[in-house]
């Protein structure tokens, strides 16, 4: 039997991530004292003081198990997820998706922490310098500048404050290569880069299109923060019609082996993964809101059933280096007992949060219950696939990832199946790989 005995931890951060660790910390029996600084202290984008508010879309995408997003939710279930809990009790009609009444959501979060005899709320900024024994910083992309400082001291950074200069990635099998073409630029290397071509009026009916789509609600801590190194698409195209043909989509080095001559304007298209699954729209940072990149970046030769795995965004945030800082249960290398969920941690997303929140935790409660070594999500779920993107220190240019299968691990002759298969059986096997663990570590799932 575990001691449960006045054990003791800290999460700072309400959010979804913040909530759902502290949740399953209390649910073991662990006393936690959660830290949240709203309503006495607000962020540009939050509305009220609740937990778990959703301060974007309302959606936590699909359902389908055979999705990705869908997947990371069905796996969250089985571990007794308090957000996705919420989520199912709040939804609203939103086809395949998982959509919630935000305010009902909140609410449902909120009540559940405030009636949990194991969590103490104090309502006020984590503003100390150092972190005690057992901490989780869940404090999400918007933290306080007194978190920060502490922060600052654990990575051992110049600067946690960075600017997302993030472009889409798309689903490699969406690209329709009866137009678009393999090549690098001038022949150089392998062929690595995909290549949509365009023609004049396939360019200008672009650009058209480009330089009239609406943009994203900017929130008032990002107004005026454009930088050349990050310069939405959009912005860089006003400044004059020619202007993408000498930047990111010149031709210049590319000839279309099917037209015989080199295009007049040319999308590159580079790999986001090892084996060809996902692939970034070269220089297409962009503040462009979700639907007008769908329908404006469709009209590029190639890509006009493009599936997006992650939509370009253009704003401030706050993550720390995670390759270089986290262990693949959050937990920072050089201090075991403190750890980095949520946005922070540099995963991207509602549910991804919230599983960075539940790995963090169950990884905390499991050493401190007395399992050796820690309780280890399976390797072959699409939980452990983020928290092993976000800490795998080969990355040289670290971004934050939404869940897809171009994260997890291949299967066995995966090259012989397509698309809808490959899902099934990512599914089957993550969900079987979950709950067999959770059969054999029942003490920690009663």
């Amino acid at each position: 039997m575990l001691d449960k005995c006045e054990k003791k931890a800290v999460v700072i951060g309400a959010g979804l991530a913040g909530s759902e660790a502290a949740w399953q910390l209390a649910r073991r029996g662990i006393k936690v004292t959660l830290y949240e600084m709203r309503p006495n202290k607000s962020t540009p984008a939050h509305t009220t003081g609740l937990f778990g508010e959703l301060v974007c879309s309302n959606s936590l995408k699909a359902m389908d198990v055979c999705n990705a997003h869908g997947l990371l939710k069905e796996e969250l279930r089985t571990l007794g997820s308090l957000i996705i809990e919420a989520a199912d009790a709040t939804s609203v009609p939103a086809g395949g998706a998982l959509a919630v009444d935000r305010d009902k959501f909140a609410s449902y979060i909120t009540n559940k922490i405030l009636e949990n005899e194991n969590i103490t709320v104090v309502y006020d900024e984590y503003t100390a310098e150092d972190f005690p024994e057992n901490t989780i910083i869940a404090a999400g992309p918007l933290a306080s500048e007194g978190l920060m400082n502490g922060l600052k001291k654990i990575c051992s950074q110049e600067s946690l404050f960075y600017f997302d200069a993030e472009a889409p990635i798309i689903d490699g099998e969406s690209i329709n290569m009866d137009i678009a073409f393999s090549a690098s630029r001038y022949g150089k290397g392998d062929g690595e880069y995909i290549n949509c071509p365009m023609d004049k009026d396939e360019y200008e009916a672009f650009y058209t299109a480009l330089v009239t789509a609406e943009t994203a609600h900017v929130h008032g801590f990002e107004k005026n923060l454009v930088f050349e190194g990050c310069m939405p698409v959009e912005i860089m195209a006003a400044r004059g019609i020619d202007t993408l043909r000498f930047g990111p989509l010149k031709p210049v080095g590319l000839w279309d082996p099917r037209s015989d001559k080199r295009p007049y304007a040319v999308v590159q298209l580079r790999p986001e993964d090892k084996d060809g699954r996902m692939y970034n729209i070269v220089g297409f940072q962009t503040h462009l809101t979700f639907s007008e990149q769908k329908r404006v970046f469709s009209m590029i030769p190639g890509l006009e059933n493009a599936q997006f795995l992650r939509y370009g965004v253009m704003h401030r945030n706050t993550y720390v280096n995670s390759p270089t800082l986290l262990n693949s249960d959050y937990s920072v290398r050089e201090r075991r007992d403190l750890y980095i969920a949520g946005q922070m941690s540099g995963v991207e997303g509602y549910v991804e949060s919230v599983s960075s929140g539940m790995v963090a935790a169950l990884s905390l409660s499991s050493r401190m219950l007395g399992y050796e070594g820690g309780f280890e999500v399976p390797k072959y779920t699409m939980m452990r696939a983020l928290a092993d993107y976000i800490s795998n220190p080969a990355t040289s240019s670290f971004q934050p990832m939404n869940s897809n299968f171009g994260l997890m691990p291949a299967l066995d002759e995966e090259g012989k199946m397509n698309k809808k298969q490959r899902a099934e059986k990512y599914s089957v096997r993550s969900l079987s790989a979950l709950k067999e663990a959770v059969e054999s570590n029942k003490d920690m799932f009663l």
